[in-house]
C-alpha cells in the first residue's frame, strides 16, 4: 500500500455550452470515491472540480440567444453545473469558474512567467480548429474530412498569434516518462502519450486574435489566452484563493493528482507538464486516464445526442445507486458498454439482495432471537478475510482501480451471505443449547456488515452510516475500523427497513 499523506485531486473542468450528462456524472463520482477513501485514512485531502467558461462555442451559444456571454455562463453554471457534484453525492473543497477575477489574474502571470522565460514567440497560425473541442486539428486528424470526435467539418483559421515552444521540452518530457513510469496511468495511457512525444512536439497558438471573451494576453490584450492554457491552469489557479487569504500551493501542488478522460490526454499529458516546466512549476504527481462510457456502443456525449441524464436516473435510484453502477459497471480506465438495463439490475440483484437484504436478515434475527440486543461473542471470521479486505481494497484506490476496490467489497458481502446459509441461525435459534454458537453467529455477522459499511462508506456515502445506525454501532468510518471484532454490544435494534426499496423501471430501462 502507497503510504499518502496529503491528496489533492482534480476533475477536468467542464465545458458550460450544454448541461450535464452521465458522462460528467461518472469522473465526479470515482474523483468522489477516491478522495473520500483518502479522508478515511487520515490523510489531509483538497477535492477540485469546476467549470471551464471561455471557449468559443459558449460565446458563439450566448449570441445566438442574445445574450450577454458573462450572464449565459452564470446562469447555466448556477442552475446546471454547480448542482452536479451534490446531486451525485459528492464534496468538493472547491468549485473553480474560469470566469473568477482571481483565477484570469493567475492566468496571466503564469504567461508572463512563460514570456520572461523565453518560451512565448509571435507567429502566424494558419490551419484547422475544431470549435467542438477547442483544439487545433491536422488534415491527417480528419475522418472524412470532418473531426473524428464531433463528426463536424473543422474551420480554417489565419491568425497573428503568440505561440509557445513546445517543441524545445521534447527531451525534458521524454525523460519525465523514462523517470517517472507511474506518471501517467494506466501503463497503456503512458505509453500511449510517451508516443505522441516521440513522434515530435510542433510549438502551438498560445492565443486567439480577434475573439473578445477570455483571458487577454497581458501584453497584447486584443488577444486572448487559448482557452485551453486557460484552463488546464485551474489546477493550480485554485488553489491560490480556494481560502479567503491562504496560498495552498505549498501545502497541496506537491500532491496533484488529476483524473481525467482519454479524450484530453494530449493536453494534459504532454501539454500541461511542458506548460508547467516553462513557467517554473513543479509538474503533477500522476494523471489518471479513464476511458468512455459507451452508450450503444457509442461515446456517451451531448454532441452525439446520446446523453443520459444523471437528474432522471438519481431520481429514480438515488445517488448512491448511480454510484454504484458507475463504479461497478465498467472497469475504471478501460471503455465499456453500459446500459440503464445493468443500473436496474444491479440494483435489485446487489444493491437491494445482496447487501440490502443482508442487512434486513441480519437486524431481523436480532430483534428476534435476541430482543434487539447485540451480543458481544467472538467472531468466527478469519482476520484475514478482514485484511484482504482492507488491503485490497486501500491497494486498489491506491493506483485510482475504482472498480477493483468495489468487486472486493463484494466479494466479502457475498461471503456474509453464504456465511449466514451455511450457519443456519434459524435452525440453531429452535435449541437453547445452541445459543453460545447463534451469539457467534449473529455478532460475526453484525462485525462483517459493520466493517464493509466502512469500507463501502466512500462508495455509497448515504448507505454506510445507514448500515451502522440499523446496527447499533458507532457511525466511525476510519479505515482502520476495517477490521475484526469491532462490533460493540447494543440494543433496541428492530428489524431494518430495506436499504434499497424496489422501484419500477423507467420506460427507457425497461
Amino acid at each position: 500500500m502507497i503510504a499518502v499523506s496529503t491528496f489533492y485531486l482534480t476533475t477536468p473542468i467542464y465545458y458550460v455550452n450544454s448541461t450535464p450528462h452521465i458522462g460528467h456524472a461518472y469522473t465526479t463520482i470515482a474523483a468522489d470515491i477516491l478522495v473520500r477513501h483518502h479522508r478515511q485514512r487520515g490523510d489531509d485531502t483538497f477535492f477540485l472540480t469546476g467549470t471551464d467558461e471561455h471557449a468559443s462555442k459558449v460565446f458563439r451559444v450566448a449570441e445566438e440567444r442574445g445574450l450577454d456571454a458573462k450572464v449565459f455562463v452564470d446562469r447555466i453554471v448556477e442552475e446546471n453545473w454547480r448542482p452536479l457534484a451534490p446531486l451525485v453525492g459528492a464534496e468538493p473543497d472547491f468549485f473553480i469558474r474560469t470566469t473568477d477575477d482571481e483565477h484570469k489574474a493567475f492566468v496571466q502571470d503564469f504567461v508572463e512567467r512563460l514570456r520572461a522565460n523565453g518560451h512565448i514567440y509571435e507567429g502566424t497560425y494558419s490551419g484547422l480548429y475544431c470549435v467542438g473541442h477547442e483544439t487545433f486539428i491536422s488534415e491527417g486528424e480528419l475522418v472524412d474530412g470532418k473531426c473524428p470526435e464531433h463528426g463536424t467539418v473543422p474551420e480554417f483559421i489565419e491568425e497573428q498569434n503568440w505561440f509557445f515552444r513546445l517543441s524545445s521540452f521534447q527531451d525534458a518530457l521524454l525523460r519525465l516518462y523514462d523517470e517517472r513510469p507511474d506518471f501517467v496511468l494506466p501503463r497503456f495511457r503512458s505509453n500511449e502519450a510517451r508516443s505522441l512525444i516521440e513522434a515530435g512536439l510542433e510549438d502551438f497558438s498560445l492565443s486567439r486574435q480577434g475573439q473578445p471573451w477570455g483571458v487577454p494576453i497581458p501584453w497584447n490584450p486584443e488577444q486572448v489566452t487559448w482557452v485551453w492554457v486557460d484552463a488546464l491552469i485551474n489546477y493550480l489557479s485554485a488553489l491560490t484563493y480556494a481560502e479567503p487569504g491562504e496560498d495552498l500551493r505549498e501545502e497541496y501542488w506537491p500532491h496533484v493528482r488529476h483524473l481525467i478522460g482519454k479524450d484530453i490526454l494530449r493536453l494534459h499529458c504532454v501539454l500541461w507538464p511542458a506548460l508547467l516546466l516553462g513557467a517554473g512549476y513543479s509538474v503533477p504527481t500522476q494523471i489518471f486516464v479513464h476511458g468512455y462510457l459507451l452508450l450503444d456502443d457509442r461515446k456517451i456525449s451531448k454532441t452525439l445526442g446520446n446523453v443520459i441524464d444523471p437528474l432522471d436516473l438519481i431520481g429514480v435510484y438515488g445517488a448512491d445507486a448511480v454510484r454504484f453502477w458507475a463504479a461497478r459497471s465498467v472497469s475504471f480506465g478501460q471503455d465499456g458498454s453500459v446500459s440503464l438495463e445493468s443500473l436496474h439490475e444491479r440494483y435489485e440483484r446487489e444493491l437491494g439482495n445482496d447487501l440490502g437484504n443482508l442487512l434486513s436478515r441480519t437486524t431481523a434475527m436480532l430483534a428476534k432471537y435476541r430482543d434487539g440486543r447485540v451480543p458481544v461473542a467472538d467472531s468466527e471470521l478469519a482476520e484475514q478475510a478482514f485484511a484482504d479486505l482492507r488491503d485490497r481494497v486501500a491497494g486498489s484506490l491506491d493506483v485510482f482501480d475504482v472498480t477493483g476496490g468495489i468487486d472486493a467489497i463484494w466479494e466479502f458481502v457475498r461471503s456474509l451471505n453464504k456465511y449466514v446459509t451455511d450457519s443456519k441461525p434459524w435452525e440453531l435459534a429452535k435449541d437453547e443449547a445452541n445459543a453460545p454458537k447463534l451469539d457467534r453467529v449473529l455478532f460475526t455477522l453484525v462485525d462483517g456488515l459493520r466493517a464493509a459499511a466502512v469500507a463501502l462508506a466512500s462508495y455509497l456515502p448515504e448507505t454506510a452510516p445507514s448500515i451502522l445506525d440499523a446496527l447499533g454501532q458507532p457511525v466511525d468510518l476510519a479505515w482502520d475500523g476495517v477490521a475484526r471484532g469491532r462490533a460493540v454490544a447494543a440494543e433496541g435494534i428492530d428489524a431494518a427497513a430495506p436499504l434499497f426499496p424496489r422501484v419500477e423501471a423507467p420506460a427507457t430501462a425497461a
